[in-house]
């Protein structure tokens, strides 16, 4: 199996029994590669596979695919391997039982930068929340950057990965949840009750949370701000709140 370490430090696969053998022996597969036009029966086998596993598919040209590729033998397909196991919702549930307690979960909407995401782990390690939840499309996922900026919290605290971040969070309203997210335009934070079941909702460092997330939110919180700037970095957003939860949840 020909495997490296990118830049951005994700397990890259590239060659066609190498990532075949990768979803069939169960290892997490974020997103694949595929030349435009290659249609013969090895690469729809590793397209019925990367389907199955609901993996990200993007066909690119012979070009990028190139400069994807360090080996130079791709064989016209290029996998990007999570270099840390996801975790299930249910799995952050049982947790939050097992340890008598409310849940307490971080959610991530579009958050793309990986030491913004490997921070807010950490945090969400240290906060006690019963794990992290981030969408499949248009964010990082746990690349070892991830894994090294959280400082370890990555083995501790569940991270799942989602199709759809709105409708989970209705499935987690049925399990009595009920969420906020942060805006410059909310109410105070402190003004807010934030104890009981709740999911904390951040979003992308440039956009916010975007629409159809916040309008799964039942309240919107935001973080008083006295400098010359009108915002936070995602990570530090997502600290600042946390906090204020751990806070009300301690009183």
């Amino acid at each position: 199996m020909k495997e490296r370490e990118t830049e951005k430090n994700s397990t890259v696969i590239e060659g066609r029994n190498a990532v075949l053998e990768a979803f069939r022996s169960g290892k997490t597969i974020d997103k694949l590669f595929v030349q435009v036009g290659c249609k013969d029966g090895p690469v729809q086998t590793i397209l019925r596979e990367a389907r199955k596993h609901d993996t990200i598919i993007q066909f690119v040209s012979r070009e990028r695919l190139g400069q994807l590729s360090e080996t130079g033998h791709h064989q016209g397909v290029i996998a990007h391997a999570a270099a840390w196991e996801y975790a299930q919702v249910e799995d952050m549930l049982e947790l939050a039982r097992s340890r008598g307690e409310a849940p307490f979960l971080i959610l991530l909407d579009n958050v793309e930068d990986p030491h913004n995401l490997g921070a807010i782990i950490r945090t969400a390690n240290l906060a006690g929340a019963h794990g992290v939840i981030i969408p499949k499309r248009r964010a990082v996922g746990l690349t070892a950057t991830v894994a090294r900026t959280s400082a370890g919290a990555v083995n501790y605290t569940p991270v799942a990965k989602v199709t759809n971040l709105a409708r989970t969070m209705q499935e987690l309203k049925e399990e009595g949840l009920w969420f906020v997210c942060a805006d410059m335009d909310g109410e105070l934070m402190y003004n807010l009750d934030l104890k009981g079941p709740i999911g904390l909702v951040i979003g992308n460092e440039g956009e916010g949370v975007g629409r159809l997330v916040k309008e799964n939110c039942d309240f919107t919180a935001s973080i008083p701000m006295k400098g010359d700037i009108d915002s936070l970095n995602a990570s530090v957003a997502a600290g600042v709140l946390a906090y204020e939860i751990v806070r009300q949840r301690m009183s």
